[in-house]
């Protein structure tokens, strides 16, 4: 049975996405869940919350062995010539929390992941191995770090667009979250987002039926929108909170029709405002101490900095995103005790 794997995925960048993967890969593991996070944005960004410069280094050292998986793009590289998929070398962050580093190499197999997307669709049953194989590498890598590791839950990272890459990593996963900021770019971004993950999920079923005795296992590609957060920036002037209301009022309605597939339910808003998992403030200066110390904000210590006021907006963190990751939890496992 396959570990189910949540992505956090956006078109618009710069909403927080990587931010709160890494909050929330820290916060399910100190509810016990034992987490894999992994990293498939080129950029890499979600690597470097977790890691050093040094460790970065010696990471991407190109003077590493050939076949040694230590970072996503190096366990799918053998796919890019005649070998198969290694396994990762996954760095252990916490003993519940472990990391499936990113590479910037990673962005140099757009191509191939486009072109094994048009051969998955062949008549030559024989021939369809090697298509499935590169498009469902990062699933198969994922599940390979999980049960080395046991975990529980596998949590993604992507970068914003709607290229090959992010495609190959949505067709595996079994969730997804979408963060959000309260403008005109992510209410557009979620207009184009809602028909792409239908598409893509309607096209990776009639991948699986091409394929009719399947040599090795593959996602099922549900992409299960399991509703949205809402970043909330700071807001000094007037008119700046007039904007952030307007764009923030016209969210559940866009999510429900074009990601949902639904119209607006009712006048009260109920059940459309249950799409948003959680309004996550701006934690104003702990972000750069956190990112600094490469810690979450709910783990920051006077000795990191958070002195006076700061001392409760650590104790404030710590409950949003736990009460955000007992909202994804509840969706996940809706029977968990």
């Amino acid at each position: 049975m396959s570990v189910p794997v949540l992505t956090f995925f956006n078109n618009k960048g710069g909403v927080g996405k990587t931010s709160l993967v890494f909050h929330l890969a820290w916060m399910f593991a100190e509810m016990g869940k034992r987490v894999v996070a992994i990293d498939l944005d080129p950029q890499a960004n979600l690597t470097s919350a977790f890691l050093s410069e040094d460790s970065l280094e010696e990471l991407w050292d190109p003077q590493l062995p050939p076949k040694v998986g230590t970072t996503i793009f190096r366990c799918i590289q053998p796919l890019t010539k005649v070998g198969d998929i290694l396994q990762p070398v996954v760095h252990t962050i916490h003993p519940r929390l472990h990391l499936v580093p990113g590479d910037l190499a990673l962005a140099g197999f757009e191509d191939q992941l486009s072109g094994a997307w048009t051969d998955a669709m062949g008549s030559t049953q024989e021939n369809l191995f090697r298509p499935f194989r590169l498009l469902t590498s990062f699933w198969q890598v994922a599940q390979m770090a999980a049960q080395n590791t046991g975990a529980d839950l596998i949590l993604a990272d992507v970068g914003p667009n709607l290229g090959a890459i992010n495609r190959s990593a949505l067709i595996g996963s079994d969730h997804v979250v979408i963060p959000l900021a309260a403008d005109l770019f992510s209410l557009q971004g979620l207009r184009n987002l809602g028909p792409t993950l239908k598409v893509w999920r309607s096209d990776w079923k009639k991948r699986v039926a091409n394929w009719e005795q399947p040599d090795f296992d593959l996602p099922a590609g549900s992409m299960k929108p399991e509703g949205y957060v809402l970043m909330q920036h700071m807001q000094r002037l007037s008119r700046a909170v007039k904007a952030y209301k307007k764009w923030a009022d016209r969210i559940p309605s866009t999510y429900r029709e074009s990601v949902i597939g639904q119209p607006e339910v009712g006048q009260s808003g109920n059940k459309i405002e249950g799409d948003c998992l959680a309004r996550l403030k701006h934690y104003r200066s702990l972000v750069p101490m956190a990112q600094e110390v490469r810690k979450p904000i709910f783990h920051l210590s006077s000795a990191d900095g958070a002195i006076g006021s700061h001392s409760q907006a650590v104790r404030d963190a710590w409950s949003d995103f736990k009460a955000l990751a007992v909202q994804i939890e509840d969706r996940i496992w809706p029977m968990h005790v």
